[in-house]
């Protein structure tokens, strides 16, 4: 389910080169290979007819954000005669004040991604054999979340970075390779079933620390951008309109998915950062970007 946007595409190649049969099911008008089957509809309407009767050894559904999703795909197919794959993420967490977050702390009844946690719960109650995975902050080429971009485009056009008090909040970025990754290897593990992990980068990194790692990506020296330090307590800690992430920590436990997969992500911050600079952005980055919420909140 989807297939063709960032974490799907990324998943497609590795699941092409392991050789699975493939069928993708998309809104998409992409063309795929002519050994992967593609289904085009979309899953919120009677489209998902389309799937009655089908069965398959393993489901992904990279694409559902509420249970009700997952259960329409599932009444059509069955279950799945080996896994069902999830991809759920981190933002279920509550805030808290000890860190890093693990699999089991609390959950976020308010979240954006409500959703997902109910979709996990109601797959924990099924019987259904089912992995999920909880990303933090997925980057890395063709990321259309504003993460990264946001970095290097005031960077890149010499502009005032807007940094949130001293800039020692610590967040979480996982690369969407090792993601992709990650979810291949729970295919072939039998260590997987049943189980929720969080699947992010190996270490966190402070705002500061972030801007200074983008800079270098970008090939400028850290010493020479101008921060902009704006008081955030005042907005909400999950508000993203003014700075790309969350203000609150947002870090965490990664150790379940590398005990039971055996799975270490490839890429640290920096070497990710170069990967998305050099891959993606530099090629088709936006010679106009829009900086007027800077602007409101800089003046100029």
């Amino acid at each position: 389910m989807g297939g063709t946007r960032f974490v799907g595409k990324a998943l497609l190649k590795r699941l092409i080169d392991k050789g699975y049969d493939i069928t993708v099911f998309t809104r998409g008008l992409k063309d795929f290979p002519s050994n992967i089957k593609h289904i085009k509809g979309d899953r919120n309407t009677d489209d998902i007819e389309k799937l009655s009767g089908m069965k398959f050894d393993v489901i992904i559904d990279s694409s559902g954000r509420k249970s009700i999703q997952t259960k329409q795909v599932l009444e059509k197919t069955g279950s799945p005669l080996h896994r069902f794959i999830y991809i759920s993420s981190a933002g279920v967490y509550k805030d808290n004040e000890e860190w890093p977050l693990d699999e089991n702390s609390s959950i976020d009844k308010k979240s954006r991604h409500i959703g997902k946690a109910d979709t996990e719960d109601w797959l924990v109650k099924s019987g259904i054999p089912f992995t999920s995975f909880r990303p933090t902050y997925i980057y890395g080429p063709g990321n259309y979340n504003s993460i990264e971009k946001w970095f290097f485009d005031r960077i890149v056009h010499s502009r005032p970075v807007l940094l949130p008090g001293l800039g020692n909040t610590i967040t979480q970025l996982g690369h969407v390779s090792d993601l992709a990754e990650a979810i291949a290897l729970s295919i072939e593990n039998t260590n997987s079933k049943n189980c929720i992990y969080n699947c992010s980068g190996k270490k966190g990194i402070t705002f500061k620390g972030l801007i200074e790692a983008s800079a270098i990506a970008c090939g400028k020296d850290p010493e020479s951008i101008e921060l902009f330090s704006f008081d955030p307590s005042r907005l909400d800690k999950k508000e993203r309109k003014v700075f790309p992430l969350r203000l609150n920590h947002f870090l965490t436990d990664i150790s379940l998915i590398q005990k039971h997969l055996n799975w270490e992500p490839s890429f640290d911050i920096q070497k990710g950062l170069l990967d998305s600079y050099n891959n993606d952005y530099k090629i088709s980055c936006n010679s106009n970007p829009d900086f007027s919420s800077d602007i409101k909140l800089i003046g100029y």
